[in-house]
C-alpha cells in the first residue's frame, strides 16, 4: 500500500512539474522538418555570392572558390543515395536530430575555418550532414500526418519551405555579407538548429525498420564522383591521375549495382524510357540553374563590381518567381500531362541561355538580372512535371528509392556542372561565361527533344 502510494504521489508530483512526456504536435514536427530543408536548401545557395568574399579573405583562386561549393553538394548528393534506408534503420526522428546537430556544428566550424583547407572539410561536413537531413525530415512529416489530404498540404508545405530557402540564398548570402562578413553565412545556422532540436521534442517517435545498405555501391560512387570533380577542378597531372581513379571506381560501381540484391541504383529502372529522360532533364536543368548562379554571382561583383548585397539583389528578380511557377507546372502536368511544360519549361529555358550570350561588363546591372528571369521559369516549369512523370513511371514501392535517385543526380550535375563551368571562366571570364552558357543550352535542347519523343 505505501509503495503504490509513493508511487502514485511520484506521478503526481511528476505531473504537477510538467515533466511528463508531451504528446506529439502534428504542427511542431511539420515546422521542425520545414527549417531544416529549408536550411540545408539555403546554404547550398547561400554562399555563391559571398565566394569573392571568402577568396579574398582565405585566398585559393578559382579552384578553391570551386571546392567551397562542391563540397557541399558532393557529398550531399552522393549519399542521398543510402541516407533514406538510414533513416529508416535509424528512424526518422533520431535520423533527423543527429543530421541537424552535426549540420549546426559543421556551421559554426565553417564560421570559425581559419584557412581554406579548414573551410573545405567542414563543408564537406555539413553535405554528409544535409543528406541525412532530407529524407528524414520528409519521413517526419509523413509520421505525422496521417490523413492523405492533411498530408498532401503539409508535404506541399514542407517543398514549398525548400524553394522559399533557395529564392532568398543569395539575398542572404549578400545581405550577410555587407552587413556581418562571409561567415555570417554559417553562424546564423547556428539558432536555427537549435530551434530545430527544440522543436523535436514534440516530434513522434519514429519506430526503427529493417532497411538494407549497399554500402561498396555506396562507396564507389563517392570514391568515383569525388576523382572526377578533382580531376575537372585540378587537372594537371594529377588531374589525369584522378582521371583514372575515376574509371575503376566507376567500373567497380556498376559491377556491384549489376550483382547486389538491394543497389543504392538500380540499373533497371533505366529501361524505362521515362525514367531515363526524368533522370536526364533533371539534371540538365541543375546544370543550367546552379552553374549559371555561380557564374553570374562572380559575374557581377569581379566583372561588373558590384557589392555583395548588390549582387544577391540582383538574383532577386530570378529566384523569386521559382515557387509560384512550381505550382503553375503542377497544374500543368495535372492538366495536359507532363510532357508539354517539359517541352514549355526547357524550349524557355534554352530561349534564356542563348539570351544570356549578350551579356557583357557594360550590361546595365538590372538588365542583366531581367534576363535570368527565362531561364529560371524555363527551370522551374520543368521540374515538377518530370518528377511527377518519374513517379508514375516507377511502381509505389519504389517510389521513395527513385525519388533519392533522381535528387542525387540532378544534385551530383550541378557540382560537376561548377566544376566544369568554373574551369572554363578561370582562363578567361568572358569567353568562359559564353562557353558556359551554350554547354548548358545544349544539354536542354538534347532534352528537350528526347522529351518529345514520350507519350
Amino acid at each position: 500500500m505505501t509503495t503504490n502510494r509513493t508511487l502514485e504521489g511520484g506521478q503526481l508530483a511528476h505531473s504537477k512539474s510538467g515533466l511528463e512526456p508531451k504528446r506529439p504536435s502534428p504542427a511542431l514536427t511539420l515546422a521542425a522538418a520545414l527549417l531544416g530543408f529549408a536550411l540545408i536548401c539555403l546554404d547550398a545557395s547561400v554562399v555563391n555570392v559571398a565566394l569573392p568574399a571568402i577568396g579574398s579573405s582565405l585566398g585559393g583562386g578559382m579552384s578553391g572558390l570551386q571546392w567551397v561549393v562542391d563540397a557541399y553538394t558532393l557529398p550531399f548528393a552522393a549519399l542521398m543515395l543510402s541516407t533514406g534506408a538510414f533513416s529508416d534503420r535509424a528512424g526518422a526522428s533520431r535520423a533527423f536530430a543527429l543530421g541537424t546537430a552535426v549540420f549546426t556544428l559543421a556551421s559554426a566550424a565553417c564560421g570559425l575555418a581559419p584557412n581554406l583547407p579548414a573551410l573545405i572539410g567542414a563543408r564537406v561536413v555539413q553535405g554528409m550532414a544535409a543528406a541525412v537531413v532530407l529524407p528524414a525530415s520528409l519521413a517526419l512529416v509523413r509520421q505525422a500526418f496521417t490523413q492523405p489530404a492533411r498530408r498532401a498540404r503539409a508535404v506541399a508545405t514542407w517543398a514549398a519551405g525548400g524553394s522559399a530557402a533557395v529564392a532568398l540564398g543569395p539575398v542572404a548570402g549578400g545581405l550577410l555579407t555587407t552587413v556581418w562578413d562571409w561567415r555570417g553565412i554559417f553562424f546564423v545556422n547556428l539558432p536555427v538548429g537549435a530551434v530545430i532540436l527544440v522543436l523535436l521534442v514534440r516530434a513522434p517517435r519514429s519506430e526503427r525498420r529493417p532497411a538494407p545498405l549497399d554500402l561498396p555501391g555506396q562507396a564507389t560512387a563517392v570514391v568515383a564522383l569525388t576523382a572526377l570533380t578533382f580531376a575537372v577542378i585540378e587537372g594537371g597531372v594529377a588531374g589525369w591521375v584522378a582521371v583514372g581513379v575515376t574509371v575503376v571506381a566507376a567500373v567497380a560501381f556498376f559491377r556491384i549495382e549489376a550483382r547486389s540484391p538491394h543497389p543504392v541504383v538500380p540499373l533497371g529502372l533505366f529501361r524505362n524510357r521515362t525514367v531515363a529522360v526524368a533522370v536526364a532533364a533533371g539534371a540538365a536543368v541543375s546544370v543550367a540553374f546552379y552553374s549559371v548562379v555561380f557564374v553570374f554571382s562572380l559575374f557581377f561583383q569581379q566583372v561588373q563590381g558590384l557589392s555583395a548585397l548588390h549582387a544577391g539583389l540582383a538574383f532577386l528578380p530570378m529566384t523569386g518567381l521559382i515557387a509560384v511557377t512550381n505550382v503553375v507546372a503542377g497544374k500543368l502536368a495535372g492538366r495536359y500531362g507532363a510532357r508539354l511544360p517539359m517541352l514549355l519549361g526547357q524550349g524557355l529555358a534554352v530561349a534564356g541561355l542563348l539570351v544570356l550570350l549578350y551579356v557583357d561588363a557594360g550590361t546595365s546591372s538590372v538588365l542583366a538580372a531581367v534576363l535570368l528571369v527565362p531561364l529560371a521559369l524555363g527551370c522551374a516549369l520543368t521540374v515538377p512535371p518530370l518528377t511527377a512523370a518519374m513517379m508514375d513511371a516507377v511502381p509505389a514501392e519504389r517510389a521513395g528509392l527513385a525519388a533519392g535517385v533522381l535528387n542525387a543526380a540532378r544534385q551530383v550535375a550541378g557540382g560537376l556542372g561548377i566544376a566544369v563551368f568554373g574551369t572554363l571562366v578561370s582562363d578567361g571570364f568572358a569567353g568562359g561565361m559564353r562557353v558556359s552558357l551554350v554547354i548548358s543550352a545544349g544539354l536542354l535542347a538534347l532534352t528537350g527533344a528526347a522529351t518529345s519523343r514520350l507519350r
